[in-house]
This record gives C-alpha cells, structure tokens and sequence, in this order.
C-alpha cells in the first residue's frame, strides 16, 4: 500500500508543478541534520504492501532538506512472532512484501531491517484492528475550499464526506485517505529532444554531415541530440498526446484522524475527509480509503496533524523531528521520524461529475485563453502553460529525425506512481 506521510502528487510525471502544499514530513525535520525516515503499513488489501526507507540530511551550508532513499537494506515483517516475511526492493528505497501477502484482522506485525551498514532496526509490534465500513460518501463544492497557499491563491474545490456507523463497546481510531484519477491527454514532454517510438540511429553522410534516422527497434522515449548539435542552441520543449486513455493519479496530503471517544457507537454523518481541487471541466474518481488505527499510530498521527496543520504556518511548528516506533537495536538515542503499523482498510469509489461547480476551473485561467489541445485543462492546472505539440511541416521541429511517418506522434502511457493506463474501478465513460 501506498501510506507514506500524506503528500500531495501530480499526475503528469514530467510536469510536476510544486503545490506550496507543506508535507509534515518536511517541516517536524527542520533542524535535523540526518534522519532516518520510516514509512510503511500494512494493510489487510489487494494492493502492493510498501515500505519506504529514507534519508533526510540538510545541507551543511544552506541547511536546505535532501532526502535519499536507502538502497539494498534487507527487510522482513514479522507476523505473530513467527512467522518472517521477506521484502524484496522495487524502486530504490521501497521495499515490497511477496504479491499474495495480505494482513489479517487480529494478526500482530512488527518491522525489522538491516542497512547496508548493518545497523539493526525493529519496530514497535502492531496489531491490526478491523475496519468498519464506510456508509455513505457525498461531496459538495465550495468556491473558497483550499487555503490561497496551495495553488497561487486559486481555492474552488469539492469537499468530499463520509457517514459511517461506529460499532458499539469499543474505541476506534480512525484516518482517512483520498486517491484522485483525472483524465489525462498529455502523457509526455521533451526539452530539448523529440518522443520516438523507435530508436533513433546517428549516421554520416560522405562528407560528414550528421543526421538521424529511426531504426526498427522499440524506443517509446525522448531522444536528445549530442550537445553540440545545432538545435541545442535554442529552448525548445514538445508535448506529446496520449496515444491511449490515460489517468493522472493525485493523492491526499492533510491528515484526516478521528477517535471515537464521543461518538461511541453512533452514525457519525457529515465528517469531512477530501478536498478535491476544481482542475478541470471533466469529471473525475475519488477513491476514499477508511484505515483502522492502532492506539498508538493515532497518537503519532493525531500529533503529526496538530503540528503541522493547526498552528496557521510553518513559522509556528517547532522545528523538531517527531519519533515514532522504530529504534536502532544498538543505539536508543538515535531519532528515527516516521510510524510502521499494521491497518485494515474498508474503500469506497465515488464519481465526482463537478456539475454542481460553479465558476471557472484551474485549468481554465490562462490569460491567454486555452489551445484547444485534448487535456490542455488539467496540463495548465499543473504546468501552468498551454501545450505545444511538436510542430508540423514545414514549419517543422527544432532537428530532423528521417524515417519518422508519424505526422503527430503520440506517447505511450507509461504506468508510474503518478499515470495509469489501466482504467480504474468505478469509472464511467
């Protein structure tokens, strides 16, 4: 599963615009020089059970934060005492159970690694409490939603709820994730080169001029011509069309936790779990996901969210690193952030059709007026500019690729932690 401390992403992987959103993560690291960073929960869900391994060091200079995730650490789950569970590493720093594990409602997990190093690490055993069901998800949309801060003071947004009915005789702790699929007509950019779907070969012609040509390999990528090439002496950036549908994948940064001490055994109704920025005029798919908390991971949460999203800015966090449950075996003085535990999930997919939006969306505020280009609304929302396909002749691109028939090529795409090719449960065409 995908637990890391909330962040929100952008879809198009190469046009990331940054949000102005603060990650606690980010900001409870002020000050700390070199930290582990652990974070990862199990969760009783088909999905990818991940847990990531970070260093975060500040630049001795500027102070400024870096993080470099921790590559070839050997890391197990241990299941009731007993039973290990290997990981294997997927992308550098994130390390993933075997694809049939699954958690169990009642089971005991507890996270043990070695880095590089061998520096020993174990957490603090988690026992999986169950998840009641979410009954009910609704969303209303409001012009003033999102704090100015977060996207260049534009705020229209669909609050998203849920109802849910907390069973009776016992204490529930409770967090709420949201995870957003857009649509996406843009699915790749190259600056300073040119998408091709097969390789592109460098030849010489008699008298030494150079010049490229496509070959019959399978290439789906950006070709760059050597620097010293003649196009290089000029900007130039083109944005390819998706070739096939594809979804840009958005996830939730507040955190959203809730203890039932009040509310014990009542319909909770009403309560607030989502804000889904007003990107574009198309609809979109809102996957709500109900995680139930150990006591402890509510605590560590409940923390987190009172120092990062209640003091008003930045300014008033203290900047101090908040320990969770990890300990070096052989150096209890060592802070390591982050929380490892064990959650089972109950999710509910809702279809935000924005006809109830009122006003313009962010995608839709170009000065300038849109291009016209399939996407081009969720691609301004992100980039902040319109795209520009690769031009056509004669006016032609930047440098010549021979062979190319494609009169507008398009880009694959390309499955990623940020785009999806595969259409999600729940959408409707």
């Amino acid at each position: 599963m995908r637990t890391r401390f909330p962040r929100l992403v952008g879809g198009l992987a190469v046009l990331l615009l940054p949000l102005a959103c603060v990650d606690p993560e980010d900001i409870l690291l002020r000050g700390t020089v070199d930290v582990l960073v652990v974070d990862g929960t199990i969760t009783n869900g088909a999905e990818p059970q991940l847990i990531k391994l970070n260093r975060s060091t500040a630049d001795r200079l500027t102070g400024l934060l870096g993080t470099t995730p921790i590559r070839g650490a050997t890391l197990q789950v241990i299941e009731d005492s007993s039973l290990v569970i290997a990981s294997h590493e997927t992308t550098a720093g994130s390390y993933q159970l075997p694809a049939d594990f699954r958690g169990r409602v009642g089971h005991t997990y507890q996270l043990r690694f070695v880095l590089p190093g061998g520096e020993q690490y174990q957490s603090n055993a988690q026992t999986m409490p169950p998840a009641p069901p979410i009954e009910r998800v609704y969303a209303r949309f409001n012009p003033s939603s999102l704090n100015s801060t977060l996207l260049q003071g534009f705020s229209a947004a669909h609050d998203v709820y849920v109802d849910l009915q907390d069973p009776q005789g016992e204490t529930n702790f409770y967090r709420w994730d949201w995870k957003l699929w857009e649509t996406q007509g843009v699915c790749r950019t190259c600056v300073q080169g040119r998408y091709s779907i097969n390789n592109v070969l460098t030849q010489y012609a008699a008298n030494g001029f150079r010049y490229f040509t496509t070959g019959d390999s399978l290439f789906e990528n950006c070709f760059y011509p050597p620097a010293d090439d003649p196009s290089a002496s000029q900007y130039f950036a083109y944005d390819y069309p998706c070739r096939t549908h594809c979804w840009a994948l958005f996830y939730s940064h507040d955190l959203h936790v809730f203890a039932d001490t009040y509310s014990n055994g009542r319909l909770i109704t009403g309560r607030q779990v989502a804000q889904i920025p007003y990107y574009q005029h198309s609809p979109c798919l809102v996957e709500i996901r109900q995680s139930a908390l150990t006591p402890s991971a509510y605590q560590y949460f409940r923390q987190l969210a009172d120092q990062t999203q209640k003091t008003g800015g930045v300014a008033d966090i203290p900047p101090a690193a908040l320990g969770g449950n990890v300990h070096n075996l052989a150096d209890s003085r060592e802070g390591i952030v982050g929380f490892f535990t064990a959650a089972a999930v109950a999710t509910s997919p809702y279809w935000l059709d924005r006809k109830d939006a009122t006003g313009i969306p962010l995608g839709a505020t170009d000065p300038a007026g849109g291009s016209g280009v399939l996407g081009a609304e969720l691609f301004y929302a992100l980039s902040k500019r319109q795209p520009l396909l690769e031009p056509s002749p004669p006016t032609g691109p930047a440098f010549q690729i021979l062979g190319k028939a494609q009169p507008q090529p398009t880009a694959i795409c390309e499955s990623t932690e940020r785009q999806t090719p595969v259409k999600p449960i729940g959408w409707r065409d």
